[in-house]
């Protein structure tokens, strides 16, 4: 592990999205870290101890449930014909009240929907600013809608710039910064077309940019299934977008390239295709890459920022391949794909604890914290629940079965977490009276 120690006053803006404990808006909560600002959280659960409710959902996805409001929002593919594994053609935006579970509405987005590997057409979640939602399908759709379901207006990626060249299928979810819909596409398995970074009028549809967006990657090391995030630092915001063995910033008014940073695939592997995305907090990225290396960078500068913004690395074998970390600016919990866990000091690189055992099974979801509990849900249905901080701590260990895979990284609202299974959306809490 290398380590470089810094001292910069940086700070994250994650702009138009205001920290409430009451909204998820997007993957990856309020501010894109997998935090949340939120108290009396429940420990345990069970079928029979602190569901609120619980809603059948059509089939299953990875696609995280957003919430804004009394509403909350999944996307699907419509149910499932006899021998259809990935579930039905249609794909779907459903919205659900909050407080019941009750479905309120469910539009179609597109169809044609497909099996890629573990996922399906359904994986990108959606973002939501409590005036719209903006859904993004597998297929290359996009499609703006009212809370109400009304659909404002929609565009076809793959039709306007071409198929999608990613060996396991698009799953990239949408930001929405300063009321632009930015939406990355990083390709080149199957495809010699180049990857593209590009911005849309929320409001309107209209697109305000497209960007190429050059690497050296190889074969399947151009491919790249993560979410951009927004960092600002040294008075200005750039969109962070990880993949193609490297990660870059860019200007969000103009998309143009702002810095660099190389040093995810040291080994020149062809197979280095990156599903974690990119956590910025407190003026720093992390990047990872397949497994290794881990990287955390400064934030700031322009052009070649390898070396020059590199804060510390981490190079073992146990890093994640698909859960993307938890971070608060003080720590940085990462989970591998078995479940293993390992505690950060963000800032310097400083190993508190790990890697440690969480529940035995495949992981392909991404951790959570809040209330001084971090949760990480396997793909069986079993979230273990361990305390925040240097010292690792089981609190609980809590199964909800269902048939499939549970791929879909846990939301909070108030004092209440939502998980979906591959069947069903649980709201899990205490019960008011």
């Amino acid at each position: 592990m290398t380590i470089r120690p810094f001292f910069m006053l940086c700070g994250l803006l994650a702009a138009n999205l205001v920290l409430a404990d009451e909204n998820w808006p997007q993957w990856r909560g309020p501010n894109l870290n997998g935090v949340a600002d939120a108290k009396g959280l429940p420990k345990t659960w069970s079928e029979t101890e602190n569901i609120v409710w619980k809603t059948h959902l059509p089939s299953w996805s990875g696609g995280t449930p957003i919430i804004w409001g009394d509403r909350v929002f999944v996307t699907s593919p419509s149910e499932a014909d006899a021998g259809q594994s990935e579930g039905g053609s249609r794909l779907l935006l459903i919205c659900i009240a909050k407080q019941d579970g009750h479905p309120l509405w469910e539009r179609d987005l597109d169809a044609g929907n497909k099996l890629n590997s573990k996922q399906n057409a359904s994986s990108p979640s959606p973002v939501t600013d409590g005036t719209h939602v903006w859904a993004l399908t597998g297929t290359g759709a996009v499609v703006a809608l009212t809370m109400d379901g009304e659909v404002v207006w929609k565009f076809n990626l793959q039709k306007e710039y071409g198929p999608f060249g990613l060996n396991f299928g698009y799953a990239s979810s949408p930001l929405l910064y300063d009321g632009k819909l930015i939406v990355q596409v990083l390709h080149g398995y199957t495809t010699e077309a180049p990857s593209y970074l590009m911005a849309f009028d929320g409001v309107t549809g209209k697109v305000l940019w497209r960007v190429e967006r050059p690497t050296t990657a190889l074969r399947e090391s151009h491919d790249a299934y993560t979410t951009p995030v927004p960092l600002r630092c040294e008075g200005k915001t750039v969109i962070v977008i990880s993949g193609g063995d490297c990660v870059t910033g860019h200007d969000p008014d103009t998309g143009n390239e702002v810095w660099r940073a190389g040093g995810l695939n040291p080994r020149g592997s062809t197979k280095n295709r990156i599903i974690v995305s990119p956590v910025a907090v407190d003026g720093m990225v992390y990047a990872c890459s397949s497994r290794r290396p881990f990287l955390a960078l400064r934030g700031g500068g322009t052009g070649d920022v390898t070396a020059s913004h590199l804060a510390w690395s981490w190079d073992e074998p146990n890093g994640p391949d698909v859960p993307t970390p938890a971070c608060d600016g003080k720590y940085l919990y990462m989970a591998d794909d078995h479940g293993a866990i390992m505690c950060f000091n963000a800032k310097t690189g400083e190993v508190f604890y790990g890697p440690e055992r969480t529940a035995r099974g495949i992981v392909s979801t991404s951790p959570v914290l809040a209330d001084g509990k971090v949760y990480l849900t396997n793909e069986d249905g079993v979230t273990t629940v361990f305390a925040a901080g240097p010292k690792f701590n089981v609190i609980a260990t809590n199964t909800l079965p269902g048939e499939g895979k549970t791929l879909s990284s846990l939301a909070i609202s108030g004092n209440r977490l939502y998980l979906r299974t591959p069947t069903h959306l649980y709201c899990i809490g205490k019960k008011k009276g």
